[in-house]
């Protein structure tokens, strides 16, 4: 049986809309919201076109010539006709009956004495076209100008005209910010000195009771990735005051004055919702030191430096705003910027040492599910050097490996492979190498490791490979200090320059050749022999002086001007100091290899076979370094 259908009985029904579920009348129903984008403006043109054309196209008229029109009249087969400034319209005889007609009107002197000829009734008519002409300004100018808003609202809506000026900051409430200082370890020193700004921030009187007044402005100085915005957010986390952040490169605009006015209106707002911090990431993009401009111009970046550094002067410091800021290029900023009374403290954000690195381990692991081998100490004197950023790295790439591998916990393993990928970069098992290219790989590797197991003052080997890694590496031999260290002797950096020619001495004692592969060794070692003469005066012959200039800002004059400060017998000498210290180098480590070419063969068949050798293999085969390890 055909179910009878119901009428609708209100509007909703009548438009095809459902009607939402009976909730005791506490929940109203909501209509979708129409998102309009450009194409609906597309097509609506498109119709408007089609629509003009096709009345157009359906009239009847016959546009014909004007001599078809003479003909036609002196043939009397034209009726009434109707004359304008520019056509002559009207009815004619034609074969299949009366038919319309239009033709362009021609400047004719006999035209009305032959009409009236003809005895055939015309009249003039005079048409206002200024509707038309209007219509055919505004439509135009009325589409374009909805696509132009609907592309700018596309952008968004910081990026209209009336908001250019408008600060970029993102604004977190008290509410929105969940990082304490509980999150940031390895940086205890750095954490101290925000404590005081963090406590003004929560009592201020305390420290206005008796005249003092706090730093105005805060400058983290740090590598890329030692932790700079996540110390400044759990500053602001932990005062519990509003977080304006803003990166230096949000400020610098195409329009002239853009930036300026950005920066007037980032400072209103945070008076408005002091006490707070406003924090200005990269601050090196903004804050580059004013120099000469050689085209004699006050270009947008210094003009918005220059604003900058007015609002932070006329900023009263009680007023419960704390300026932060961060950056790793410390060296180009503007002198104005670093003086006392704008960004007057400067905190070090520094590599974290083994137990900070350790602590950093801890808070990236909290929600990783960890093997019970998994040691965290062990993992941070493996990773020297590293910040935290590389850290947790290290740790997503682990628990990415692990589950890759379907297990149940992140491994010793898994963490150790990690750190070779960020180390060495990813392997590249399917890179085909021949026969002959794999040997010279792992005898250069093999020289590397026992110039460095031999070595008194050189770094430990904890792993040898000849897996092809990143984009160029072949091979490598990985080497991790014992324990941090902040300075270099001289016959420490002599032992890393022989183990870096260890590779290529290899290869000449076994193949009687040399081949492309020490290209990289022999730039670092260029390096370490370079900076021994001319920075560090480790060079007996040109003695106690450095020839490498201070790095300065690009405001002093004297920084503008290029070249070296030494003569050219002064230069020919350091050169010769150069090759001297890297040939003495080779010597020794040429002797050591030679005097081991047995166990360096036997190193280099065993990896070839095992393709990876860790420490305590190598310590095998080298049977004189089993005692003294």
């Amino acid at each position: 049986m055909k179910k009878e259908q119901r009428k609708p009985t209100n509007l909703r029904q009548l438009l095809g809309i459902k009607e939402p579920p009976d909730r005791g009348g506490k929940k109203k129903p909501t209509l979708k919201k129409t998102h309009f984008t450009i194409w609906y403006f597309v097509i609506a043109f498109l119709i408007i076109l089609f629509i003009q054309n096709y009345f157009v196209m359906k009239k009847t008229e016959d546009v014909i010539s004007y001599s078809e029109f003479k003909e036609a009249l002196r043939a009397n087969k034209i009726k009434d006709i109707t004359i304008t400034p520019e056509t002559i319209s009207g009815e004619r005889e034609t074969e299949n009956g009366p038919r319309k007609f239009q033709t362009v009107r021609v400047e004719d002197s006999d035209l009305v004495k032959e009409l009236e000829a003809s005895k055939i009734k015309y009249t003039g008519k005079v048409e206002s076209k200024w509707l038309m002409n209007i219509l055919s300004w505004i439509i135009p100018l009325v589409f374009f100008f909805f696509i132009w808003r609907i592309l700018f609202s596309r952008i968004g809506p910081e990026t209209s005209v009336m908001s250019f000026g408008k600060s970029r900051a993102k604004i977190f409430a008290e509410k929105d910010k969940k990082v304490t200082f509980a999150d940031v370890a390895g940086i205890d020193e750095a954490k101290e000195e925000l404590k005081e700004v963090v406590e003004f921030l929560k009592t201020p009187g305390k420290f206005q009771r008796l005249g003092g007044r706090i730093p105005k402005g805060v400058l983290l100085v740090g590598m890329p990735g030692t932790g700079k915005t996540l110390l400044a957010k759990a500053v602001a986390g932990e005062a519990n005051v509003p977080f304006f952040s803003i990166s230096g490169s949000d400020f610098v605009e195409m329009f002239v004055g853009v930036g300026a006015a950005r920066v007037r209106d980032l400072f209103a707002q945070a008076q408005t919702h002091a006490p707070c911090i406003i924090f200005i990431d990269e601050l090196d993009a903004l804050g580059k030191a004013r120099g000469v401009n050689p085209l004699g111009r006050h270009d947008e970046q210094e003009q918005t430096l220059n604003q900058l550094l007015a609002e932070m002067d006329g900023f009263d410091s009680n007023t419960g705003v704390i300026i932060m800021a961060a950056t790793n290029r410390p060296e180009i900023l503007d002198p104005a910027l670093l003086r006392p009374g704008r960004f007057d403290r400067h905190v070090l954000v520094d590599r974290p040492d083994i137990i900070g690195r350790e602590e950093i381990l801890k808070i990236h692991t909290r929600n990783v599910k960890l093997s019970p081998d998994v040691d965290l100490r062990v993992i941070a004197s493996r990773t020297p050097g590293f910040v935290g950023a590389d850290l947790a790295n290290i740790v997503n790439e682990a628990a990415l490996l692990a589950a890759r591998k379907n297990k149940e916990g992140v491994e010793m393993s898994d963490i150790e492979e990690a750190i070779d990928r960020v180390v060495a970069g990813l392997e590249k098992k399917r890179r085909l190498m021949s026969k002959k290219e794999k040997e010279i790989v792992a005898f250069h590797e093999s020289g590397h490791a026992i110039a460095a197991t031999l070595l008194p003052n050189a770094d430990p080997v904890r792993r040898i490979s000849i897996i092809p890694r990143g984009i160029s590496a072949l091979g490598y031999t990985l080497q991790l200090p014992t324990e941090d260290r902040y300075l270099m002797t001289k016959s420490e950096l002599l032992d890393r320059l022989a183990v870096l020619l260890g590779g290529r001495v290899a290869e000449e004692i076994v193949f009687g050749e040399i081949s492309t592969g020490a290209h990289n060794d022999l730039q670092r070692a260029t390096d370490i022999a370079t900076s021994m003469v001319k920075e560090f005066g480790m060079s007996e012959r040109l003695g106690y002086v450095t020839f490498e200039k201070e790095k300065k800002p690009l405001f002093i004059p004297s920084s503008l001007t290029s070249g070296r400060e030494y003569s050219e017998d002064t230069a020919k000498q350091i050169d010769e100091e150069v090759k001297k210290i890297i040939d003495e180098a080779h010597q020794k480590v040429k002797e050591i290899l030679t005097s081991k070419k047995d166990r360096l063969e036997e190193l280099a068949r065993f990896l070839m076979e095992k393709e990876v050798v860790e420490e305590q293999d190598l310590k095998r085969i080298l049977q004189l370094q089993v005692a003294k390890a």
